[in-house]
């Protein structure tokens, strides 16, 4: 088979949604639908108990949540689908931020009893920023829910982005008997635990449904939908300018397969990528691509890094020798692998949309292009986000310092943590965007390196690097706490806004610089 014809099969995307709005579920359905596992809630194979085959990690088991970026990758029909599961709670949006740039569409799930909620609003408009087509999908039909039409205007509204509702609900919760499903004429109907039912909709004479009560009022909503309406233009969609809506159910295996098939016909094949040379078409060639994610102790008993890889262009052969564009050094990648959560399969051959894993003895960092052939280029800098929680940790047990400090630096490299040494007693600070990541962070300490730690508290601070050369440390103190991050820069952590001012207006010499407005780290770093 042909690159192009590989290209034309992929279809790499991600799942978003609010927590609890059935992200997870729904992953688990297509996986079923792709034969990955037997039935919901089991991985193909097992006899262990019913957890999502996308939650891997013990403590995404104990909490119910997903706490890290999963991969899924599995044939279905005519395509090959990589499916990257993402975490929804806000404590973990940098990790979904990153994932998202690995992606060519996104499926964004709405709770029909809440409507768009707060984390959803946020990581639409990261999607909606770098052009991601976006297909929605409005779950939890078989509950009492919100107006439908009441949904859609909140979309269009709250999101900004029109929409076009491939099907329509008819009734919901107790009453709800199905979907009018516009896109291939047929009404699919809801029979609890049963199979659900399609019909054609010039076949529904004499089954009762078009006497029903429920299903007639919702007639007129679907004619104001074909006359009031939006139109239905797949170019509108590759430019994430329109966003097909589906209504289902995920829990109740309800309406996820008529989404999932027509999902597949219009969600993006691999997409051209930005470089510091310009675009990198998927049909180019020589291989390339860049790292988006690295995870340490996947397999716990080999204290294993693997390094998660978008392909961008090109064929990747196992055991080819590619070049890492930040240092210019050669690399042989022999140890590949392509992804279940956290089951692995050795990778010989992977194409553009593809996700594989690579073996990393501690070389690889966040955003790094690998390249076949002499050209050297960039793949476009990943998202960066300054910590807003800080707290200084050590080892209950200090006989456990070589742990402490090897559980440290492996977890610290997946980017979620952000590490800091206080300049004036090389003390160890931790940063992280929210509390969770903290609780995350102690639970796999004690459960992947057997180290306990304590934790001190500084509080929410305000970080700002410094982009001066030269400067006297005699200037900060505990409120305006000097650090060097674990790249060796200097940044200083500011109690509060009144000492950012305080310092802006009394140390004019020092130059200091927000990362959120930068957003461009290496650039920092080229000033050290």
């Amino acid at each position: 088979m042909s690159l192009q014809q590989e290209i034309n099969k992929r279809r790499t995307f991600a799942i978003i949604s609010h927590p609890d709005a059935g992200k997870t579920t729904l992953t688990e359905k297509l996986l079923f639908f792709g034969q990955i596992i037997r039935s919901t809630g089991t991985v193909k194979g097992k006899k262990s108990g019913k957890f999502a085959a996308s939650d891997w990690m013990e403590i995404e088991k104990k909490r119910g949540i997903s706490v890290t970026s999963s991969v899924m990758s599995f044939p279905y029909h005519d395509f090959h689908v990589n499916i990257l599961d993402t975490p929804g709670h806000e404590d973990f949006s940098e990790d979904t931020y990153r994932t998202l740039t690995a992606v060519d569409s996104v499926v964004m799930i709405i709770d029909s009893t809440k409507g768009v909620e707060p984390q959803t609003i946020k990581l639409f408009k990261v999607c909606r920023m770098r052009g991601i087509p976006i297909f929605t999908f409005i779950n939890k039909l078989d509950r009492e829910g919100r107006d439908p039409l009441e949904l859609l205007a909140e979309i269009e509204e709250v999101l900004g982005i029109e929409s076009y509702p491939m099907n329509w609900p008819v009734g919901s919760g107790k009453r709800f008997l199905g979907i009018h499903d516009r896109f291939n004429n047929q009404f699919v109907q809801f029979k609890g635990d049963e199979e659900e039912a399609m019909i054609p909709l010039d076949e529904l004479a004499g089954t009762g449904i078009e006497e029903n009560v429920v299903y007639r009022d919702t007639l007129g909503e679907i004619e104001l939908l074909e006359e009031a309406g939006n139109e239905f233009d797949p170019e509108r969609v590759s430019r994430g300018e329109l966003t097909p809506v589906f209504f289902g159910s995920a829990l109740a295996n309800f309406g996820v397969q008529t989404f999932f098939d027509t999902f597949l016909q219009f969600a993006a094949q691999p997409q051209p990528r930005k470089t510091d040379q310009g675009l990198v078409e998927p049909s180019k060639d020589q291989f390339s691509g860049y790292i988006f994610k690295i995870q340490a102790n996947m397999n716990p008993a080999h204290r294993d890094r693997i390094a998660f890889f978008r392909v961008c262009s090109g064929k990747f052969e196992r055991g080819m020798s590619v070049n890492l564009s930040r240092t210019n050094k050669s690399i042989k990648l022999n140890q590949t692998q392509a992804f279940m959560a956290k089951d692995r399969d050795t990778v010989d051959e992977a194409y553009p949309g593809d996700i594989i894993g690579i073996y990393d003895p501690n070389i690889y960092q966040i955003g790094d292009t690998l390249i076949g052939g002499k050209e050297n280029y960039q793949y476009e800098e990943l998202p960066q986000f300054p910590p807003e929680q800080f707290k200084r940790v050590q080892a209950k047990n200090v006989m456990k310092a070589k742990q402490f400090r090897k559980g440290i630096e492996q977890l610290v490299q997946e980017g979620a943590i952000q590490l800091y040494r206080q300049e004036l007693n090389d003390s160890i600070i931790l940063g992280a965007v929210g509390q969770l990541q903290f609780e995350v962070f102690e639970y796999r300490m004690k459960a992947e390196y057997n180290v306990e730690l304590e934790f001190t508290s500084l509080g929410e601070r305000i970080p700002r690097w410094i982009k001066s050369e030269n400067f006297d440390k005699r200037f900060f103190d505990s409120r305006s706490m000097l650090v060097k991050d674990r790249f060796g820069a200097y940044a200083v952590l500011f109690e509060n806004e009144f000492t950012l001012r305080y310092f802006l207006e009394n140390q004019k010499d020092i130059e200091l610089v927000d990362l959120l407005e930068e957003n461009d780290y290496q650039g920092f770093q080229s000033h050290q």
